[in-house]
């Protein structure tokens, strides 16, 4: 979690440091359709390393942004979901998207 001492002053620099890793991004993408299971989450994102994986799910856990559930269970299952304060940025996360599509619809249209 960030200090009140570490907090940037400018809030789009607050939101970039708590999301703002390419990896972060994409976990969260993939949370707003469901709740993931760690296996799920490394097999669906190209690229990312466990040790990023792991790394990027316990900060986003630390900031208060996903939920870690453990269930009693053998062989344990653990899944990761938005919390409440991580559904609040699924409007962000939406326009980002659109503005995606619309920059991809724009290039194949040139």
């Amino acid at each position: 979690m960030i200090s009140k001492k570490e907090m940037p002053a400018c809030p789009v620099a607050t939101t970039i440091q708590l999301i703002g890793s390419k990896w972060k991004l994409l976990i969260l993408r993939n949370l707003m359709q469901r709740p993931w299971r760690f296996n799920e989450l490394r097999r669906s994102i190209d690229g990312i390393s466990p040790k990023v994986l792991t790394d990027s799910l316990r900060s986003l856990e630390e900031d208060g942004i996903i939920n870690r559930t453990v269930y009693a269970e053998v062989p344990p299952r653990v899944e990761y979901a938005l919390s409440e304060l991580g559904e609040t940025l699924r409007p962000v996360l939406m326009a980002i998207q659109t503005w995606g599509e619309a920059y991809q619809k724009r290039m194949q249209d040139t």
